[in-house]
């Protein structure tokens, strides 16, 4: 039997689920900042237009996780809406699609990839992201309020 765990490329039509995955967890333990709208009104524009890739995860075929990577130039990455649709946690989708993701950044020449999380909200997602091989370092400003640490790896 094959995996029912894929991971694809984003295309448009995958907007709506892209908007509704991460929409789902923002809202429950935060407020929507002016970057997520940004982000996830067009993702188009704001992350592929610049050099940046969106990950989709699928399970048995449906849209149900989504990582992101803003191209910040000189072969540095930020990974930004890493989440998985709350009715589908717990079968490895997350660690799935953040090695996955990651190796792919890394076979297009990706050389280091940040990120900013919340240690309280997203405790899980702090944890997952140490497993993928993250390390803290020091936090400078970000633009979520929410944002409590900053993490780093180099690939």
């Amino acid at each position: 039997m094959s995996d029912p765990i894929e991971i694809v490329e984003y295309e448009s039509f995958f907007q709506g689920r892209f908007r509704e995955i991460n929409e789902e967890w923002i809202k429950r333990d935060f407020v929507m900042e002016e970057e997520d709208f940004k982000t996830l009104n067009d993702p188009d524009e704001y992350i592929l237009r610049g050099g940046g890739r969106i990950f989709i995860a699928l399970y048995c075929g449906f849209a149900v996780g989504t990582c992101a990577y803003l191209n910040f130039g000189d072969n540095v990455y930020e990974m930004i809406k890493m989440a998985v649709d709350e009715k589908y946690r717990g079968l490895k989708i997350g660690l799935t699609i953040g090695e996955v993701s990651l190796q792919r950044m890394k076979e297009t020449g990706a050389k280091r990839i940040f990120l900013y999380s919340n240690t309280k909200g997203s405790a899980i997602a702090v944890n997952l992201y140490k497993k993928l091989g993250f390390l803290e370092i020091p936090l400078d400003n970000s633009e979520f309020q929410r944002a409590d640490i900053k993490m780093s790896m180099e690939l």
